[in-house]
């Protein structure tokens, strides 16, 4: 008879994760209080509205979410408070290190101060290390996403910021025409992402890989829909940031029984798991692991899972060897811990 598994206490794992929207990480008691902050909304007239008005029929109608939030968070107090309330949370749920994407060209503010602000309000809770990627956003002309750009590049040392991604409307707006913003990106020293795979299919990751030579896929989920892509992604090894609860809720997949990240993991894909919006999914990245541990995961790969976060993060060397000798405590814990 096989041996059972532990049970696993997968909120105590020191948490390393790469795809998290700021914007759709703000606990639902600060959202709701920069709602009121602005005037509210009729539509909107609780915090109870609020949770349901996170509910999706497809990833245009979060997209659309997305805008309408945009409204209630306008000014450099917001994002200084949005921010140190992300950070409060992720804190609290046992996240080491994140890298964490921030819209700057969603805003009217100048991305520099905003960026400070951000900064300032992530900086309130140090226990938690919140490294910047801005998203450049695909829905913009790649000369606006430039003109981002070049206001991020003059501040990203002094706010954290370690590389650029491009999400938004991806089925409607290719990746192609953005190369020359990575490329600028690069020469400025950046990490490069992309969000595809996502909203538009196998076409969308290639652009992302040939065109713009990203280091990281956001989410690649589409990818399976290409067998010499997939061989491609596993042959280089090119991190994907899957998040399959985010999949499930925008509907992009039909459940977590048919996510296909089980599938890549087991063909050798670099996979990593992610919440990408959690507050507006009503996820979290223990839940995330739990999930797939229910599916059938075993505890073999759902570790990989985590120190690939860490391997496929822009850390320092010294921060990366500092979450391995975590993680690896951890796991070693997990391993001895009597089975009940």
């Amino acid at each position: 008879m096989p041996q059972a598994e532990p049970p696993v206490d997968w909120e105590s794992m020191p948490k390393v994760e790469l795809h998290l929207h700021l914007e759709g990480a703000i606990p639902l008691p600060t959202m709701w209080e920069l709602v009121e902050r602005h005037g509210g909304d009729p539509e909107v007239p609780d915090p109870e509205a609020l949770r349901r008005r996170f509910e999706f029929r497809d990833f245009a109608h979060f997209i659309g979410t997305w805008e309408w939030k945009l409204r209630f968070h306008t000014t450099f107090d917001d994002y200084e408070l949005l921010a140190a309330a992300v950070a409060e949370d992720l804190a609290r749920q046992g996240h080491r290190y994140v890298e964490a994407y921030v819209s700057p060209t969603d805003s009217p503010l100048p991305p520099g101060e905003l960026l400070h602000a951000v900064r300032r309000g992530l900086d309130r809770h140090p226990e938690v290390t919140v490294a910047l990627v801005p998203d450049l956003v695909r829905d913009t002309q790649p000369q606006t996403a430039m003109r981002t750009l070049e206001a991020v590049i003059e501040v990203a040392s002094e706010t954290g910021v370690v590389g650029i991604t491009i999400g938004g409307s991806e089925q409607l707006y290719p990746a192609a025409p953005f190369a020359p913003v990575f490329d600028r990106a690069r020469e400025a020293g950046l990490r490069l992402t992309a969000h595809a795979g996502e909203a538009a299919g196998p076409e969308s990751v290639w652009q992302a890989v040939e065109d713009l030579g990203v280091d990281r896929i956001g989410h690649g989920v589409r990818a399976v829909e290409d067998r010499e892509l997939v061989a491609t992604l596993v042959e280089r090894q090119i991190p994907l940031e899957m998040c399959p609860t985010s999949n499930v809720r925008t509907g992009v997949v039909d459940s977590l029984a048919s996510h296909p990240i089980r599938r890549l993991i087991e063909e050798g894909a670099f996979v990593t798991l992610n919440t990408d919006d959690p507050a507006m999914f009503g996820c979290s990245l223990a839940g995330e692991y739990a999930a797939l541990h229910a599916l059938g995961v075993d505890l073999a790969s759902l570790r990989m899972l985590s120190e690939n976060a860490v391997d496929a993060s822009w850390a320092p060397p010294a921060v990366k060897r500092d979450l391995h000798v975590g993680l690896a405590t951890w796991w070693q814990g997990l391993t001895e811990a009597p089975v009940a």
